[in-house]
């Protein structure tokens, strides 16, 4: 399974990536929009860090994945252990 995760905590980005590979994902992790989403893919799920992002970034992820039919997961907090309910939650 792919992920993407737009938003967080760019000094936490090893952690994100650390914690799918537990889980058997690949992460993309997009921590602030310096080139927008470039080379997004076609993720399985998106994760949403809705408190680190700018309202613009968060447009431009919910509009990629609008148009490519991927589900989105939102969290307001970044934290690792959000994480790791989310993918509870969404990987079976």
């Amino acid at each position: 399974m792919s992920l993407v995760i737009v938003g967080g905590n760019e000094c936490m980005v090893r952690e994100y990536i650390e914690l799918c590979s537990q889980y058997n994902c690949k992460a993309k992790v997009y921590p602030k929009m310096s080139r927008g989403l470039q080379n997004f893919g076609s993720p399985d799920l998106m994760v949403l860090f809705t408190n680190t992002v700018s309202h613009k970034m968060i447009k431009c992820a919910l509009s990629g994945a609008k148009s490519m039919g991927v589900p989105v997961a939102r969290s307001h907090t970044s934290s690792k252990n959000a994480l790791k309910n989310i993918l509870d939650t969404y990987i079976k």
